[in-house]
């Protein structure tokens, strides 16, 4: 249950975020519910997510991977819900999606999503467990540039979810929406 009211002020900005919620999401995404409580949090989350969907030197499922595993290990249900969703429209394979919580034992992975995924949750540890032999490993197929995207990728995704935990922020039923069939 929400530790935050989901029914903010209805400013302007706020019957803005629904219209534009509505439309791209089909509801109301919780957080934005939760940071419309202080509109200049909800402008600024706004504009950095904005400038985030533009970074593209990371290859998208090596982000998605990165970001859901950050997710999971912070334990954050609506993160890896909308994540999980967002990622499938944006063609992430779902079964890659849907083993994270177990990645380590699934055979869908290759070695760089596996190295990828040991990483983010190395990041995501407190105090971060990152070793130079994990960095060596993934410089050996990712340029700098690319690394540091997976690095701030997974600093975001710590964000959101931590945001999203503390809150009491829980699955919205959007990867119901985007699940393949058995």
């Amino acid at each position: 249950m929400a530790r935050i009211p989901l029914d903010p002020p209805r400013t302007r900005l706020y019957r803005l975020t629904e219209w534009y919620a509505r439309r791209t999401y089909g509801v109301v995404p919780d957080p934005f519910a939760a940071m419309a409580h202080n509109p200049r949090v909800l402008v600024t989350d706004a504009g950095f997510e904005t400038s985030l969907a533009r970074w593209n030197r990371l290859d998208r499922t090596l982000k998605a991977l990165a970001s859901m595993a950050s997710a999971v290990s912070i334990g954050c249900s609506w993160c890896v819900d909308f994540g999980s969703w967002i990622s499938t429209n944006e063609g992430v394979d779902p079964a890659k999606l849907r083993d994270v919580p177990r990645w380590r034992d699934s055979d869908v992975y290759t070695d760089l999503e596996r190295r990828v995924m040991a990483y983010a949750e190395a990041v995501t540890a407190t105090p971060p467990t990152v070793t130079d032999e994990m960095v060596d490993e993934l410089r050996r197929s990712l340029d700098d540039a690319e690394l540091v995207e997976l690095t701030m990728m997974v600093a975001v995704e710590n964000v959101r979810s931590r945001f999203n935990s503390a809150l009491g922020l829980t699955s919205q039923g959007f990867r119901d929406r985007c699940e393949v069939p058995a």
